[in-house]
């Protein structure tokens, strides 16, 4: 992570970032959390270009956003719900569906602000990993292994977020069991060779489409 922080001048935060940065097409992001001593978070670009999808993590500049088009917010959301005061029908509405009418999106947009100020105070830094999506892409190796690596999910709770932690309130179980915004992967058993290719792609020496020697499947635990 220190090289990586390196190599792209430091952390930034969302709510601070447009589309005008100079970001990579594609790559591997991590969130962290102020006050907290660890990553709180990865993610990748899929089928879309790696700020689109960082976009709509932030959601819109000044408020809003639509949760129902990243999981990220939608896990904040639920453990904002959990901590404040809203009104019932946000209760019952927020991550219900693919879409939703105007009246219940403007029902849920204070909100969906609080996630974007959230999500917007997070420093995040991201990994280049400019190759074709899939799921023997290398982006995807990186992000599964990551994550199965910093899950605190039956790992005897070693490194454990803050006790004050926003995700202990998360809706998901496996957002509190993991200490980490990801559902995926949380319980699965990484695989040691993805931490030399992340060295190798944090420092450049070694190309995109290089692929782990022996695969990259991970274990189950």
């Amino acid at each position: 992570m220190n090289t990586i922080r390196e190599h792209v001048g430091g952390e930034r935060r969302l709510s601070e970032c447009s589309g005008r940065m100079g970001w990579p097409r594609r790559g591997v992001y991590f969130f962290f959390e102020p006050g907290e001593n660890r990553c709180s978070g990865a993610g990748l670009s899929s089928g879309t270009t790696l700020w689109d999808r960082l976009r709509t993590h932030r959601g819109v500049l000044g408020g809003g956003g639509n949760h129902r088009a990243s999981i990220f917010r939608l896990h904040v959301g639920t453990a904002l719900l959990a901590r404040g005061d809203y009104p019932d029908a946000v209760r019952l509405s927020w991550g219900r569906g693919s879409s939703a009418p105007k009246e219940v999106r403007r029902a849920e947009h204070g909100l969906e602000c609080a996630v974007s100020e959230y999500i917007g105070k997070m420093p995040f830094l991201w990994l280049k990993v400019d190759d074709e999506p899939g799921p023997a892409s290398t982006r995807k190796y990186i992000e599964r292994n990551a994550v199965a690596l910093l899950s605190a999910a039956s790992r005897l709770h070693i490194d454990p977020p803050s006790e004050g932690w926003l995700g202990y309130s998360c809706r998901h179980e496996a957002v509190r069991a993991s200490g980490l915004w990801n559902v995926d992967h949380v319980f699965e058993e990484y695989d040691p060779d993805f931490l030399d290719l992340f060295e190798r792609l944090a420092s450049g020496k070694v190309r995109i489409d290089t692929r782990p020697a022996g695969g990259n499947d991970v274990k189950k635990r």
